[in-house]
């Protein structure tokens, strides 16, 4: 095994020993050419957390149809969310926010902040490395995914242990356990509601909860992601006095053959105008930032097809992102997990 140091042209900064966090989020391609997308979803799609079938099958199955044909579906998706004035997707643009805003929280307790992907760049490496650089010897990753999952949280802490093996001299490393039903992030996400309910020129009949889904096999092995999404739901029905009919739990992104967790989101959302549901707004309550899954999966794919169906009106409740509501969250992890390293206040 070869051992990682800090490269002698970025030394480490002197001083005393710092405390520091790394946020970590799914991640994003570099562009929305096709080369690029390419290798986004090569990376993506050949993690053993994402897709557990054999290698040995899935492998040429990936890098031959699927590798030369849906970087260009993709893209095109990305071309549509894309943030182009930064150059960049809404992801990386959200997390980087979320990142800033909670370094200034942190500031005074001299506590570090990075961000990173697991997928694309930046790499939790080079998330890591930039923390070793600011003199930290103790770290914090907060996974930025409130409901667990192995293929979400596991593989970005993963990654993490991974570049920890590689260090010849390894910092001291804690990490931020889900938070499903967190009073904070219902508090936020009840907020985002009524905020966007209220600047609404209609009234919704229904507000669609939408997860990112997950096959059926993996809850069979002992993901427990579909208790923690029903947490969230529950709790979050509870704070807007609401019930099962007027906010049904949902599951989108299916990918595959495979029987994924049901109630799919398109289905479910295109079937209502049938219904005499005409008027919906959907809410993603398992992503903390605003991605390709809300904006253009549900904000334009799902739409499209409620408003074929015979639907009205459609919105979208924002992600926290980098709001006032999702800093405190990210404060208060943060702090609650950092017991005893840093200073009673």
């Amino acid at each position: 095994m070869t051992f990682l140091t800090i490269r002698p042209d970025a030394p480490a900064t002197p001083g005393p020993a710092r405390i520091g966090v790394l946020l970590t989020n799914l991640g994003t391609p570099d562009g929305t050419g096709y080369q690029a997308i390419r290798r986004y979803l090569s990376e993506f799609l050949s993690d053993r957390r994402i897709i557990e079938a054999s290698p040995a099958i899935w492998q040429p199955i990936l890098q031959g149809p699927i590798l030369t044909l849906r970087p260009r579906r993709t893209g095109a998706a990305y071309r549509r969310i894309w943030h182009a004035e930064r150059d960049e997707s809404p992801l990386r643009t959200h997390t980087r926010a979320q990142a800033e805003g909670l370094a200034e929280r942190l500031a005074a307790d001299g506590v570090a902040v990075e961000w990173a992907m697991r997928y694309g760049k930046p790499a939790v490496l080079s998330g890591l490395d930039r923390l070793l650089r600011r003199g930290c010897d103790r770290i914090l990753l907060l996974p930025l995914y409130p409901q667990y999952s192995a293929t979400t949280t596991a593989t970005a802490n993963d990654q993490a242990f991974r570049a920890l093996m590689r260090l010849r001299n390894q910092p001291a490393i804690r990490t931020v356990p889900p938070f499903p039903d967190h009073p904070l992030y219902i508090d936020a996400l009840a907020r985002s509601v009524r905020e966007t309910l209220a600047n609404l020129p209609f009234a919704p009949q229904r507000i669609v909860a939408s997860f990112h889904g997950l096959p059926r096999d993996y809850v069979a092995r002992g993901d427990h992601y579909p208790q923690d999404c029903e947490r969230t739901i529950v709790a979050l029905r509870r704070a807007l006095d609401m019930d099962e009919a007027t906010m049904p739990l949902t599951y989108q992104s299916r990918f595959g053959p495979a029987r994924w967790l049901e109630p799919y989101t398109a289905p479910l959302v295109h079937a209502l105008p049938a219904q005499g549901i005409t008027r919906v707004a959907v809410i993603m309550p398992g992503f903390m930032a605003d991605c390709i899954e809300t904006l253009d999966e549900i904000g334009n794919e799902v739409r499209a097809g409620f408003i074929a169906a015979g639907g009205t009106d459609f919105a979208l409740i924002p992600c926290l992102n980098a709001a006032p509501a999702a800093i405190d969250l990210l404060e208060a992890l943060a702090r609650r997990e950092l017991a005893g390293w840093l200073e009673p206040a």
